[in-house]
């Protein structure tokens, strides 16, 4: 495993050339569900809800981690079959679009959708894809990604942000496909960040911090796996090597992920380098906000950014040595 900032990843043509590995065990039912348990309740208002989580930040100024180490570990489950492209949701179960995309792509502002549609949905239990799920806040849905045994990287502006460093509640269930949870569901109960990021409207500062890593009440990472963390680099720019999943609203209605691979980034020249705005024309629709960026080194897939923002011409994801750094500080606290 390289711990070389600029060693290029995978191209696209490399990657495909790889083989699937097939599971060495057979997965143990005890291993899927992790035994579902409800979350913890409180009451607002005479209402039950589920609990809310900590939240810890780490100013812009205050590094967040071991700024020389730029990848955290990834980790491939021997139980599961490691694919590097995901089985397709079968013929009989295709659907037609959840929303009439194209009536509402003629509305100034609104295209995030650049050229023909490339996002494919997928239903696969193999890894890496099983390792990508739907992320549910007061907020509404969103996307992430397992970064650790009990770590989820997802975007800043799905958290409910309230007072004294305190959130609303998370949900996360890796692989949701049409209501099912082959791993079960995990619940935040502390999240990491560096800015508090709040929708609507995303600021060219904000895009460059819309990243966090929240802790899960259960080491869910022990089944599905995780991907590592990577700083991104500049030098990698226009390279189309990276693989984007999220679960969105306007083909799936968020109940079906979809992937994408061959995405070129862009490192943005004005951000610094340990927080990037990271421009692509990946397909993007709200719901995949979240979503990891991953590529492949030496066949193993490390994310690089999460899916922020976007504008009638082009759409962003947030970056940086510090989205590694935020990931290694939750992962030695919460280990």
């Amino acid at each position: 495993m390289s711990n070389t900032e600029n060693n290029n990843p995978m191209t696209a043509e490399e990657v495909l050339k790889l083989k699937t590995i097939k599971a060495k065990s057979a997965e143990k039912s005890a291993n899927l569900k992790l035994i579902d348990k409800d979350p913890e309740m409180e009451m607002i208002d005479g209402r039950s809800f589920p609990k809310g989580m900590k939240s810890v930040g780490i100013t812009r100024e205050e590094k967040s981690g071991d700024q020389e180490i730029t990848e955290t570990d990834y980790f491939y489950p021997t139980h599961a079959d490691f694919e590097y492209q995901p089985k397709l949701e079968p013929r009989k179960d295709r659907k037609p679009k959840f929303i009439e995309r194209e009536t509402f792509l003629t509305l100034e502002g609104a295209k995030t959708i650049f050229g023909p549609d490339q996002r494919k949905v997928f239903n696969s239990t193999a890894y890496p894809w099983r390792c990508v799920g739907r992320v549910e806040s007061p907020l509404g849905i969103a996307s992430g990604i397992m970064i650790g045994p009990r770590h989820l990287l997802t975007c800043s502006h799905i958290i409910d942000w309230k007072p004294n460093n305190q959130t609303g509640w998370l949900k996360f269930t890796p692989m949701y496909y049409n209501g099912s949870a082959p791993y079960g569901t995990a619940w935040g109960i502390q999240t990491y960040y560096k800015h508090k990021v709040a929708g609507p409207t995303i600021d060219g500062t904000e895009v460059q911090f819309d990243y966090v890593v929240v802790v899960l009440d259960r080491p869910i990472g022990n089944s599905t796996g995780w991907l590592g963390a990577k700083s991104y680099s500049d030098s990698w720019d226009g390279q189309a090597s990276f693989t984007h999943a999220g679960y969105p609203a306007d083909l799936t209605g968020t109940q079906r992920p979809t992937y994408q691979t061959g995405i070129a980034l862009d490192g943005d020249f004005w951000s610094a380098d340990d927080n990037e705005s990271i421009n692509h024309q990946a397909d993007i629709w709200p719901g995949q906000s979240g979503g990891p960026f991953w590529a492949y080194w030496n066949g193993a897939p490390y994310a690089v950014a999460t899916q922020s923002a976007h504008n009638p011409s082009i759409n962003f994801a947030s970056g940086g040595s510090d989205l590694v750094g935020l990931v290694i500080r939750a992962r030695n606290e919460y280990p």
